[in-house]
């Protein structure tokens, strides 16, 4: 019997700046969600439009 991925939805709140998305997207990458090819990749671009940010909001 294999493994059945378990589904959930999660809402999070907080003032603006509040590194809501970069919170998200790193728990989603801890979590096996979001390859580091894919997070590197977003990076990269980040600085070639400089943008500033956490490094996993850039992601999202």
């Amino acid at each position: 019997m294999g493994k059945e991925k378990v589904h959930v939805n999660i809402v999070v709140i907080g003032h603006v700046n509040s590194w809501k998305s970069t919170t998200t997207s790193h728990l989603i990458y801890k979590l096996g969600g979001i390859d580091k090819c894919v997070i590197e990749r977003s990076e990269n671009e980040a600085v070639e439009m400089n943008k500033r940010g956490g490094r996993a909001s850039v992601v999202i």
